[in-house]
């Protein structure tokens, strides 16, 4: 597929085939000036704000949208630039000036002499290479004076992994020089020269990162032979392997190759643009390289699609003399050189002026590139201020900003599915092809999991339930891929084939908040059978004789679940889970007049649950157990679903709580378990999930501990917020509050979205609890807010809540639509008022459509 046309405009398919409505609205503010360095630039990610107005005043929900005003976004802003660059800051503006990065024309290295060879301890054997053209990776391309060859030692992680160079005749060295491949860097390595009775040390290398290395001796050296010992090498996806390109006889100093970083203010996802306004006419190339951290931007990206199978890390162009406006899309520019992998999530771009070695001569990393302008065309759901259709605003500045933070990670990851840049472990799907889904991340992992989608989903619901469809299409096709035997794929990755042990019963939970927000009853009518060939088929072959489900029955002993942790066994986690899917199913059943479905799976949960309290309770602790089977530990997991999903009563809720902030509690949230003995996971008494905070933050609202549930929404988000890239969505935060897999951690993932729903459904406090929020309950949990209102979107129109409390008084206001009915339960027992008159009681009962106040006093 040739990429460059010049002026090629989007596809209308790719703009609005999501059927997204696109109007524009007012622009952002960007905090540009506050991108310099990676935490200053996090903040300009989330708008920073005065404190909220009071609810009588102008509500000013808008300036907390964090989404672009439209498709065509801009850099804020250029952070950085390397080499011969003049007016970097040009390119942030099209028309006028230019940025011209220039690079001259390298001199050739010194070669070695006709007549040498090379052997090596290993070498990896012949095959088709990347791109099914024979590569082969014997010593003697270390020496071939082709730096597109290189030696590849045969095993990964394999010391020492030596090459020994020998010329026909002595030659005298002053040092070498090492070029090695970008993926395969000699870290730690030794030269030595044979002196004619042994082997002399003549450089010693630790902790090398550079691609092209020089190695000076101490004094020039008279040799006929020369050896290279590598005993560490740089770790990759693709494991460590020895790369060596040359081993130049000679000092070459590596040319700095001009390069610029521009900084979009916040990560974005689409098709890259760059419009170049003119080149040197010898096809000078540039590389992109992405990242949504400055942290982890480089030479190459912090992860690229083809990573996976040994790619250069970039997206590569070779410019016209007459210049271009190139979107880079997935391809190849000339042949089968030159190629691009297109849609990127990103915050940080960096274009060097640079080639592949093995791109010449269709591009050549010297020359002179002038640009114009830098900009992306977003794909991802567009979230402007019309689009919303729920909002949330309160006297907590810091709560507005996560809420509305939350819903533009979730808008990235709202997208059409499209095999050219979804998860490239064979993830392509013809079923899903050209849909509209919910991402699990913006950059990676762009393949929907059933269990990112049941936060990212509530999420959804409340924000944009336009876009609904996003949900209902990862079901119905995970659904579709149902096996024979009742189990479901988590999603499409490696063919439907991967195999978590939870994640059926997510799809149950998912499956209900679907039908329980929408009200769609063609959806549960249609998958009623694969709803009961998971809960009467599957997982009654993974339960034990006291009604738990164990993991290692039925052959689950290498399933894995949604962080691959290496339990089995009686798990809590699984089992509460298993708990609220069953009470899911029993409602599903309900809403389609299955009772005697609803009835059974409502008794089989009893039982789950009481085997749970019996077996899985470890009252030395106060706390539930993470497994009966190894060692003692106890998980955030377990203990917080135990709660939401009502296994626990309300002494075993406040005790386990008490135990997690405890055990669990870190300055970047509450990790996911207490201590360190799960083998193989490094850190998780350090390691914190939003994904399974989520329902630890709820249970604390729900349970009375609102004080402490907002001190872990800012402990978590607070620390995502402020630390770049600002998204406050990150998949998992690390030991120290670093990206816990480093630059491969997704930054923006809709699993860690949970504060959306928890501010709306507990903070505020409203929830459906019949589909289509024919009934809804409100029940608010204000701990420290003061005064809080939004908008609730149902399909039978908007539901507002305001509410405000005083020292003296507790003041409520809704207006619900015509269609629904709900029960106010209020924060305090005291003298009560609806509309006027005086109500006995707590709680307020069948409030119909219509603006209704209740005062508390």
């Amino acid at each position: 597929m040739k990429r460059f046309t010049t002026q090629p405009g989007i596809p209308r398919r790719l703009l609005l085939q999501a059927g997204i409505a696109t109007a524009a609205a007012a622009a952002i503010p960007q905090q540009a000036a506050a991108a310099a360095i990676p935490q200053e630039a996090a903040a300009a990610a989330i708008p920073q704000e005065a404190p909220a107005a009071a609810p009588a005043e102008e509500p000013g929900w808008q300036r907390y949208v964090v989404g672009p005003a439209d498709r065509h976004v801009t850099p804020a802003l250029v952070t950085a630039t390397t080499g011969d660059v003049r007016d970097p800051d040009a390119l942030l503006t099209r028309g006028g000036t230019v940025t011209v990065l220039t690079r001259p024309r390298p001199t050739a290295p010194p070669q070695w002499p006709a007549g040498t060879t090379a052997t090596a301890s290993s070498f990896h054997a012949p095959n088709g290479g990347n791109n099914g053209t024979p590569t082969t990776y014997d010593p003697g391309n270390a020496v071939d004076a082709d730096p597109a060859t290189f030696w590849n030692d045969a095993e990964p992680a394999t010391y020492p992994a030596v090459l020994t160079v020998t010329t026909p005749t002595a030659q005298t060295l002053p040092g070498v020089t090492l070029l090695s491949n970008a993926d395969g860097v000699p870290v730690d390595f030794t030269i030595e020269t044979w002196d004619g009775t042994a082997w002399q040390p003549a450089a010693t290398v630790t902790g090398n990162s550079d691609v092209q290395r020089v190695v000076p001796f101490g004094a020039a050296v008279t040799t006929g032979s020369l050896r290279l010992t590598v005993t560490r090498t740089q770790d990759t996806p693709r494991g460590q392997y020895t790369r060596v390109n040359a081993l130049w006889p000679g000092i070459v100093e590596p040319a700095v190759a001009p390069s610029v970083t521009v900084d979009f203010g916040k990560v974005v996802v689409g098709y890259p643009r760059v419009v170049f306004a003119w080149a040197s006419d010898n096809n000078p190339g540039v590389r992109l390289a992405f990242s949504e951290t400055l942290q982890f931007l480089g030479d190459r990206s912090d992860y690229t699609r083809g990573d996976g199978s040994g790619g250069p890390g970039t997206d590569q162009f070779a410019v016209p003399a007459g210049g271009a406006d190139w979107l880079d899309q997935p391809g190849d520019q000339s042949g089968t050189q030159v190629h691009a992998e297109g849609l990127h999530g990103f915050r940080y771009l960096k274009i060097t002026l640079d080639a592949l070695p093995a791109d010449a001569p269709a591009a050549l990393p010297y020359g002179q590139v002038a640009i114009d302008a830098v900009a992306l065309e977003f794909t991802a759901y567009l979230g402007t201020p019309e689009s919303y259709a729920g909002t949330f605003l309160c006297s907590d500045d810091e709560l507005n900003r996560y809420w509305y933070a939350a819903s533009y990670a979730n808008e990235l990851t709202v997208d059409t599915f499209r095999a050219t840049d979804c998860d490239p472990r064979n993830a392509a799907s013809p079923t899903l092809e050209g849909k509209l889904v919910l991402h699990d991340g913006a950059k990676r992992d762009r393949d929907p999991y059933v269990g990112d989608l049941a936060v990212s989903g509530r999420t959804l619901y409340l924000t944009h339930p336009d876009a609904a469809e996003a949900a209902r299409n990862v079901l119905a096709d995970l659904a579709a891929h149902q096996r024979s035997d009742g189990f479901l794929p988590p999603a499409s990755i490696v063919g439907y084939g991967l195999k978590l042990f939870d994640y059926p019963l997510w799809w149950i939970t998912t499956s209900w908040d679907y039908v329980l927000y929408t009200g769609d009853r063609a959806y549960a009518a249609d998958h009623w059978t694969t709803l009961t060939a998971v809960l009467d088929t599957w997982y009654p072959s993974v339960t034990d004789g006291d009604g738990l489900l164990s993991k290692g029955l039925n052959g689950t002993g290498e399933y894995g679940d949604y962080a691959f942790l290496p339990r089995s066994g009686r798990v809590t986690y699984y089992n509460v889970l298993y708990v609220q899917a069953l009470r899911d199913a029993a409602r599903i059943a309900g809403f389609l007049g299955y009772t005697a479905d609803a009835d059974r799976w409502t008794r089989r949960a009893a039982t789950v649950a009481a085997a749970v309290n019996a077996k899985l309770w470890d009252a030395g602790a106060g706390a539930y157990l993470d497994t009966l089977d190894g060692p003692v530990r106890h998980g955030q997991d377990g203990n917080s679903l135990a709660i939401t999903a009502d296994v626990a009563d309300p002494a075993r809720a406040a005790s386990a709580l008490r135990y997690l902030d405890a055990t669990t509690r870190q300055p970047y949230g509450n990790a996911f378990m207490d201590n360190n003995t799960l083998p193989g996971v490094g850190g998780a008494s350090e390691r914190v999930y939003a994904f399974t905070s989520y329902p630890e933050i709820v249970a604390r609202f729900r349970t009375g501990a609102a004080d402490s549930a907002i001190d872990q929404i800012k402990r978590t988000y607070g620390w995502m917020a402020t630390h770049d890239p600002g998204s406050a969505a990150w998949e998992g935060i690390g030991p120290g509050g670093e990206p816990y897999e480093d630059g491969f951690t997704s930054m923006v993932h809709g699993w860690s979205t949970g504060v959306l729903p928890a501010l709306t459904n507990e903070l505020l406090g409203v929830t459906p609890t019949a589909p289509g929020f024919a009934t809804w309950t409100l029940e608010p949990h204000p701990g420290t807010v003061t005064w809080a209102h939004g908008t609730v979107p149902t399909p039978h129109g908007p539901l507002t809540v305001s509410w405000e409390r005083t020292a003296s008084t507790f003041t409520l206001s809704i207006t619900a639509p015509t269609g629904t009915r709900g029960q106010v339960s209020l924060p305090a027992r005291a003298r009560t008022t609806l509309n006027g008159a005086a109500i006995p009681g707590k709680t307020v009962q069948d409030i119909g459509p219509g603006t209704h106040t209740i005062v508390v006093r």
